[in-house]
């Protein structure tokens, strides 16, 4: 399934807007539905399919609590190419790169197929992750900090009680969680991106000084703990770490986010960040490397129009 209708102001990451000072500001999410008993989407076996990118930290998120709360047989997914062009996020079809897959529901050309068989009006951009309904033919929702508090709770009833018990977004520290969330999710997450995609010199600084600022604050955090809140994994982790195992691959270079590295600047950040790719294989199962690098160098030519992709550095993440 192909959609001819001519979206590229909405695909083509060349014809995004920035902000008048020359600063990047990010589109919020659009189907923002719930699985949830007695709603609209009930938790079943197989009626829902996850569609995301390895190169994505929004999407590596949804694939990290997959498989810690052992959902991989309840919810199939399908990995995109990382090659992200004029049209968007291609599947395997139209774009044959080691580990993309086709589109097993409709043979869809491009991620934005799915958004428009979902909305035949749909105005946004063609973000990843999509969590998709099988049964309805839609989009439930593509927003990654929901799909993972789903994930967390909504199909508790059909999974193993040693699954079900693990719980990244627990009651007693859920203040806390939330607080860090959305310091972390401004001046980190969507900060790499504000300071990758200024287009202004003052719109660069403006992002990179808060980005380290953070950093610093997060390795007072960090000194002496395995994890950011209370001695137990939650979805504070989870969402920090897709952003800082792709920095000194990508962000440091490709972003401008270069005051520091992670393996030369933060040491509590860095061994935080080892311990949860080696000794966690949600975390490690999740990344790929050949897609992270791939994306960003190839995928964003007004940043590096060359496309070349570089081999550094080495090793990608170190041993512990």
């Amino acid at each position: 399934m192909s959609t001819k209708k001519d979206a590229s102001l909405q695909s083509d990451i060349t014809k995004f807007r920035h902000e008048p000072d020359g600063s990047f500001r990010r589109a919020p999410s659009v189907f923002r539905s719930f699985i949830e008993k007695g709603g609209q989407f009930e938790a079943e076996k197989d009626r829902y399919h996850l569609f995301v990118s390895y190169a994505c930290p929004w999407a590596t998120r949804t694939l990290i609590v997959r498989k810690l709360k052992g959902l991989e047989d309840l919810i199939p997914v399908t990995i995109v190419s990382p090659h992200m062009g004029t049209e968007g996020w291609p599947f395997a079809n139209v774009d044959e790169f080691p580990g993309a897959e086709v589109d097993p529901l409709y043979s869809s050309e491009h991620i934005k197929d799915l958004y428009f068989k979902a909305d035949p009006n749909y105005s946004g951009r063609f973000s990843v992750p999509v969590l998709w309904d099988k049964k309805n033919h839609t989009i439930v929702n593509n927003e990654s900090s929901e799909i993972i508090r789903m994930f967390n709770t909504a199909f508790n009833d059909l999974i193993p009680k040693d699954k079900a018990a693990v719980d990244i977004y627990p009651a007693a520290h859920r203040a806390e969680i939330d607080s860090l969330n959305e310091w972390v999710y401004d001046t980190v997450n969507n900060g790499v991106y504000k300071a990758g995609f200024s287009i202004k010199q003052q719109a660069y600084e403006a992002a990179v000084v808060p980005l380290f600022q953070s950093l610093d604050r997060l390795e007072k955090i960090l000194t002496g703990k395995d994890y950011l809140v209370g001695d137990v994994l939650t979805e504070a982790d989870i969402r920090l770490w897709v952003t800082i195992i792709r920095f000194d691959p990508v962000y440091v270079g490709h972003f401008k986010c270069n005051l520091r590295t992670i393996r030369n600047g933060y040491p509590a950040i860095h061994s935080w960040m080892r311990k949860l790719y080696w000794n966690n294989s949600a975390f490690k199962d999740s990344t790929n490397f050949e897609h992270i690098k791939t994306h960003y160098y190839w995928s964003h030519p007004s940043v590096n129009p060359t496309r070349v992709v570089p081999v550094g550095p080495i090793p990608n993440v170190e041993d512990l």
